[in-house]
């Protein structure tokens, strides 16, 4: 949960960025804070979910499969979705005083941050209390070996 912290202060920074952008036009500040963000969501946020898939969804689905075949969709859909914000970013970035390019980040980037806040809080809500109900502390100690 402490990940998924750090990853709504890096969402919100992107959002500020691209709508600044947006309203305002190109600026190296703020497309040095989208690049920032998309560099955490590339790096940081890759490895959190790929931690959960191989982690603790399949000790979990020994218990309970719904949740974590959702919360599969969703980083399936973030994926795609990110490959879009990506080549909006680079898109901006070749082409600086294009104000349609500036819009579509914008665009892409409400996207992308309304599905993150969406997703993280149905782990926080949902897939997390499943995991404090159902897993013993042998189970989370197997979670924890599987993430290292």
């Amino acid at each position: 949960m402490q990940e998924h912290d750090e990853a709504l202060v890096q969402l919100s920074a992107l959002k500020k960025a691209t709508t600044a952008v947006a309203d305002s036009g190109f600026t190296m500040d703020a497309y040095e804070k989208v690049l920032r963000a998309v560099e955490f969501i590339e790096l940081e946020v890759s490895v959190h979910n790929r931690s959960e898939e191989e982690a603790l969804f399949p000790v979990l689905e020994r218990y309970v499969e719904g949740p974590t075949q959702l919360m599969r969709e969703d980083h399936k859909v973030l994926k795609k979705e990110f490959r879009r914000l990506r080549r909006a970013v680079d898109r901006l970035g070749a082409h600086r005083k294009d104000r349609a390019a500036a819009a579509d980040l914008a665009s892409v980037s409400r996207v992308i941050v309304q599905i993150f806040v969406n997703h993280i809080h149905k782990e926080n809500h949902i897939l997390f209390p499943l995991v404090q109900k159902f897993l013993t502390k042998d189970a989370l100690r197997e979670v924890a070996r599987r993430m290292v």
